[in-house]
């Protein structure tokens, strides 16, 4: 890809030479104009000085002389005179003195025939093989006629000079603008430059902020924007180095469970052991599986900026995720004998605005938690209930319950109520995800004992 230095160069003279064509076409047409208006006075003025001249008040002998006079200096002139070595255009203006169809008086580079026939004015003629641009001009009280020409090659030839020598000086100085433009971009570009030196000499495992001063303000700005950027990264950084941290701490001891159940299985000497130690081993299964789900939900709903904090706008019938979610879980009550109640209006509405699968997270680990803590043929109750603009989820287990001073502190990562509990890591899911939707979540001592849990979820985020 071409550089930035060099496509602005190529722009700004593709715009500048442009510009000169347009403003030297421009300019060559106005100094045409020009110089013909120009030509017309001075043919004008000419034939009134020649006017004066042959109209002097004088005697006929003396005006007879001095016309005489004219004519032979006009005949005699040659373009090699001295006189005339310094106006390239001299032979090229011409006149004659016409008298009743008589040529009376001509200048050098005058043809001896008329140069028009047109009446008094301006006219255009075609004598000797060139136009000329021809003013007649009537003598008073006279029978003459005073012809002043000029060649139109001689205008054409003055118009071309006079735009060439104006767009000279842009055509010359076009090369040496170019190169001082090369040298101006590049120098303000060097603040780009240094970014991005800085950013390629930087170690790929160092993400803490560029600090460059001073730097103009485009290049800030994208300077805040790599800041930011480096600032996430470093974010997410922390969040995968804690996940690993985690999942190592938390699946080691399952893990060396799991191994423990294995070789009692294989050192087992008759069908039952080892059939006991595989059932273990399926259990120990089925935890380690529900821990490894349980952190990478957690991982997932870690925060990162904050404006993707918030849950997307996408409505959810929450009494129906809720029916689908006891649904799967139903087989873990019956296989302990256990009541699972559902209580809710079918009349009220239950639409609020959730994050795909947000619903089912809930209910799976709140009443997860409530089954796996009530006894065997205990009941758990889910209440659904709704007002204009909240929604509350209740779930009472008959559990051991959480004490009054263990309660803030349950929602911690990793934080076990007790040696019964589990990986300390469902409260702290629910109330992530809850904060992620504008929700609350209250731990209370539900009536019949054990714990009740209320998630409490706005209908719009």
């Amino acid at each position: 890809m071409t550089s930035i230095r060099r496509r602005t160069l190529g722009l700004v003279l593709l715009v500048f030479g442009i510009s000169i064509l347009v403003i030297g076409l421009a300019s060559y047409r106005y100094a045409a104009h020009e110089i013909e208006e120009l030509h017309d006075v001075s043919l004008a003025q000419n034939a009134r000085l020649l006017e004066g001249l042959i109209q002097a008040p004088l005697p006929d002998d003396q005006r007879q002389a001095l016309l005489s006079s004219l004519e032979n200096a006009l005949l005699g002139a040659e373009p090699s005179d001295k006189r005339l070595a310094g106006n390239r255009y001299a032979s090229k203006l011409a006149f004659q003195l016409w008298e009743r169809g008589r040529l009376v008086l001509r200048s050098t580079s005058a043809p001896s025939e008329p140069f028009t026939d047109a009446p008094p004015g301006y006219a255009s003629g075609h004598v000797s093989g060139h136009d000329w641009r021809v003013y007649v001009l009537d003598l008073p009280e006279t029978s003459r006629q005073l012809m002043v020409a000029e060649r139109d090659d001689m205008r054409g030839e003055l118009t071309r000079t006079v735009a060439l020598r104006t767009l000279l000086p842009d055509v010359i100085g076009l090369p040496l603008l170019a190169l001082l433009l090369w040298w101006a971009i590049g120098r303000g570009l060097q603040p780009l430059s240094r970014l991005a030196t800085a950013i390629r000499q930087r170690d790929p495992h160092n993400l803490q902020p560029l600090v460059m001063r001073p730097l103009p303000r485009e290049l800030d700005t994208i300077l805040g924007a790599l800041n930011r950027l480096l600032e996430r990264l470093s974010r997410l950084r922390v969040r995968e180095k804690r996940f690993i941290a985690d999942a190592a701490h938390e699946l080691r001891t399952p893990l060396a469970v799991l191994d423990l159940h294995a070789q009692n299985a294989l050192a087992a000497e008759n069908p039952t052991d080892r059939h006991e130690s595989l059932l273990e081993l399926r259990g120990g299964v089925a935890r380690a599986t529900r821990l490894v789900a349980q952190l990478l939900i957690l991982a997932r709903l870690e925060p990162e900026e904050e404006s993707q904090a918030t849950a997307p706008d996408v409505m959810g019938n929450l009494l129906v995720e809720v029916r689908e979610s006891l649904a799967e879980l139903s087989p873990l009550a019956i296989e302990r004998r256990q009541t699972l109640d559902l209580v809710a209006d079918e009349s009220e509405d239950w639409w609020l605005a959730v994050e795909p699968g947000a619903i089912g997270i809930l209910v799976q680990n709140l009443v997860g938690n409530a089954l796996r803590y009530s006894p065997d043929a205990g009941r758990v109750s889910v209440t659904l209930a709704a007002d204009v603009n909240r929604l509350h989820l209740c779930v009472d287990d008959q559990g051991p319950g959480i004490p009054e001073a263990e309660r803030n502190r349950v929602t911690e990562r990793f934080h076990r109520a007790g040696p019964g509990a589990g990986a300390g890591l469902g409260l702290s899911i629910v109330e992530r995800l809850l904060a992620r939707h504008g929700g609350t979540l209250e731990l209370q001592e539900a009536p019949g004992g054990g714990l009740r849990a209320v998630a409490v979820l706005p209908r719009t985020v």
